[in-house]
């Protein structure tokens, strides 16, 4: 099992000493966030043309699930669901190019992206940014669909970056 972890980039074999989770720094979340934005903008698109309506109320039927999670303040329940969201965007995109591109990223995208949903104020601004995206999806507007998701995933590295400032360096900021 390591070996395949090892593999696939997520764990580090050290001779003589074990295995160790590859620890992601900042710069590899500013260039992976962008190019996940730009693929599951493109998963969104394709779901949006491919979806039929009982896709559309599974869609319905997570994003229900992401509200009350939402209501309840419980990052750690909507995380999971949101995690069945966009892997069920991108199954209904139906593309096994971007389906293969999209899971490979996504390995190393659940390293960090459960953390930004820490940041007060987070986990609202991510429900809103699902409703654009469900209000997208029933009206079947692909191009909205495609520009919410992509904005949706910048708007995660704009909240990952803001929590790995110090706490006194992000009140400075703010108070700009």
């Amino acid at each position: 099992a390591l070996k395949v972890l090892a593999a696939e980039g997520l764990v580090e074999l050290v001779p003589r000493r074990g295995a160790r989770v590859v620890a992601l720094t900042d710069a590899d979340a500013e260039q992976l966030f962008p190019v996940m934005a730009m693929l599951e903008g493109r998963c969104a698109l394709e779901a949006t043309c491919r979806a039929t309506v009982d896709d559309l109320a599974q869609l319905q039927a997570l994003h229900d699930k992401l509200e009350r999670a939402a209501a309840a303040a419980d990052a750690d329940g909507y995380y999971r669901v949101n995690h069945e969201f966009h892997s069920l965007v991108q199954a209904l995109a139906d593309n096994r190019w971007l389906d293969r591109a999209t899971g490979d990223l996504r390995r190393f995208m659940r390293l960090m992206r459960g953390r930004q949903l820490q940041l007060p104020g987070r986990l609202q601004a991510s429900i809103n940014e699902h409703r654009v995206l469900m209000d997208a999806f029933e009206q079947r507007d692909a191009a909205r669909a495609e520009r919410a998701m992509h904005d949706h995933l910048l708007a995660q590295l704009v909240a990952f970056k803001k929590l790995r400032l110090p706490p006194a360096a992000r009140k400075a900021r703010d108070a700009r």
